[in-house]
This record gives structure tokens, C-alpha cells and sequence, in this order.
């Protein structure tokens, strides 16, 4: 699954780091790219939408979900 956040009050590379850090321990996270404003975390579907905002608002920001995608597996 792929999950897209937008993050507000983000304004620099040190939001970036905090932000980045705040999602370690988030259980389910296979990869998390997070730039100034936006968070995209591939995940296994263990990380929640709430449990990503909860550890985003430990960096002491807000996240407001995007997109959620889930990946479907080919028919054949």
C-alpha cells in the first residue's frame, strides 16, 4: 500500500529530518520519502492513516491525508 500525506508548517530540511524520524517507529513502514510539505510511505498496511498522523504530530505537525492507494494484484 502507498499512503500520501500532506504535511502542514513544514518549511525546511529540518522539518524534513523530524518528520522523517517521527515515522521510525511506526510498525508496517517499508519506505518513506518525505519532503518539504508531503509524505509518500509504502507500507504493508499495518501503519494506519492515524497512526502515521499521530507520529507526524510528534514532530509537532499536522498531516491531512492525500491518497491512499492500495496495490492490486494482476488477474490472470
Amino acid at each position: 500500500m502507498r499512503t500520501r500525506l500532506r504535511v502542514l508548517g513544514m518549511s525546511s530540511q529540518y522539518c524534513v529530518t523530524a518528520v522523517f524520524t517521527a515515522l521510525t517507529p511506526v510498525e508496517g513502514i517499508i519506505a518513506a520519502e518525505v519532503d518539504v510539505g508531503s509524505v509518500t510511505v509504502e507500507h504493508d498496511g499495518r501503519a494506519t492513516v492515524e497512526s502515521l498522523r499521530a507520529a507526524i504530530a510528534v514532530a509537532g505537525y499536522e498531516a491531512v491525508l492525500a491518497a491512499e492507494e492500495r496495490r492490486r494484484l494482476p488477474v490472470v
